[in-house]
């Protein structure tokens, strides 16, 4: 797993990530519980710069919107994860609706607009 460079946008989910009967992730996938309306689910490995910024604006906008919760994973602890969802760099951060489908997805430090912007979809 390497440390992503550049901005990530965050752009729509994968193909098939939003159909009926893709994969949901709970608190058994994450290891926290989901937020009550949206989760923003942080991919991080240890020495990756990025990581650390992206996880300073996720926390700032899940302590600003009620009911949205921050689960940073270590990528390296969750291969089966990572490689299960198609993770392929750090940071990758993942928006997740109440249900726990994913809405956006960004590769790289995405900005905190753009975090905002993607929960006003998961919301």
């Amino acid at each position: 797993m390497r440390g992503g460079k550049g901005a990530g946008s965050l752009g729509a989910a994968p193909a098939g990530a939003d159909r009926p009967g893709a994969a949901r992730l709970g608190a058994a996938e994450l290891g926290a519980e989901l937020g009550e309306r949206a989760t923003l689910v942080q991919f991080s490995s240890a020495f990756c710069q990025p990581c650390r910024a992206t996880r300073r604006v996720l926390a700032d906008v899940a302590a600003m919107v009620p009911g949205v919760a921050h689960v940073e994973i270590d990528a390296e602890a969750a291969l089966g994860l990572v490689r299960a969802l198609g993770v392929d760099k750090t940071p990758t951060v993942l928006v997740l609706d109440a249900a726990g489908h994913e809405v956006r997805r960004a590769a790289g430090q995405p900005r905190k607009a753009d975090v905002i912007s993607a929960l006003g979809e998961a919301i």
